[in-house]
């Protein structure tokens, strides 16, 4: 699955010599303009590059094939939110949260039970440590959480996500391993929605993010897991992805002037952690020389 693809490079032409009386042909038989050479060392399952003005697809690979998407997930859950409101609203850490993200073995934002953290500020420990602990509060203080997931499925209709259902709030594989999926092509959809928010996007972008302790809460610093914003010159953001079924999985986006480049990796291996942020970089790279 994870075999690399093989471009066909159009052969060389021949160029002769036109002999008296030579019929000349007319334009729509001349031979086609030589295509583009694909990005190499693309590893992934799926994945798509688009020009994130024009929506111009500039490469892809099984982009319509289902597959679960991993914490790519809390982007959703992030929307739905946003559509509520509410931004300040207290939202008090509970146990149950806390043992909910040690029970799945999940990434967590180590947020301390009897805390109190407004909406605003959960957002930050969902999308940037992808805290499941930050996820499982956001969906039972907006939710119950069956409604919340609900709500999550009735938006992704909205938005035109095809191919995509979700079964939970936060991409971990329960029920089944595959009960949350999506497809690289809405992918990108869910991707571009939640760009178009300037707070999403204000807080994708951040490597770190520190809340000061108050009488409220402690003290919390949370290190975004998108490396490429550490690593990749005019990178944006967007959100990381990682179960077993899943494989490593990452969503992002970057700049370069007035050109911006938006792709998606879904399953670059479930062993290599960095092998996602390597193959990204190789996908803008090749973007933007297209686009130059």
């Amino acid at each position: 699955m994870r075999s690399l693809l093989r471009f066909a490079v159009a052969g060389t032409v021949t160029v002769c010599a036109l002999g008296a009386g030579a019929v000349i042909p007319p334009p729509s038989q001349a031979a086609p303009a030589r295509a583009a050479a694909g990005p190499t060392g693309v590893v992934a399952a799926a994945g798509e590059l688009i020009n994130a003005a024009s929506g111009q697809r500039l490469w892809g690979r099984e982009p319509n094939v289902a597959l679960p998407i991993a914490s790519i997930t809390k982007l959703m859950t992030a929307l739905v939110v946003l559509s509520e409101g509410h931004l300040n609203r207290d939202i008090t850490v509970t146990q149950a949260a806390e043992t909910y993200a040690e029970e799945n073995d999940a990434g967590s934002a180590d947020l301390v039970p009897g805390d109190v953290l407004t909406t605003r500020e959960m957002l930050e420990a969902l999308l940037l440590p992808s805290g499941a602990d930050a996820a499982y509060l956001l969906a039972h203080a907006y939710g119950p959480w069956r409604a919340f997931v609900r709500k999550m499925n009735r938006l992704a209709v909205r938005l035109g996500l095809k191919q995509t259902h979700f079964a939970n709030f936060d991409g971990l594989p329960w029920p089944t391993e595959y009960s949350t999926y999506s497809t690289a092509r809405d992918v990108i959809i869910l991707g571009k929605a939640a760009m178009q928010h300037a707070l999403l996007r204000q807080i994708v972008s951040q490597q770190v993010f520190r809340l000061a302790a108050t009488s409220q809460h402690h003290a919390y610093r949370w290190v975004n897991k998108n490396l490429l914003l550490h690593r990749y010159r005019g990178a944006v953001g967007i959100k990381t992805g990682f179960t077993l079924a899943a494989g490593y999985c990452l969503l992002f986006e970057a700049r370069r002037g007035a050109k911006e480049l938006m792709g998606v990796v879904l399953d670059s291996t479930n062993t290599n952690y960095y092998l996602r942020f390597t193959v990204a970089a190789r996908l803008l790279n090749w973007g933007f020389r297209q686009l130059r």
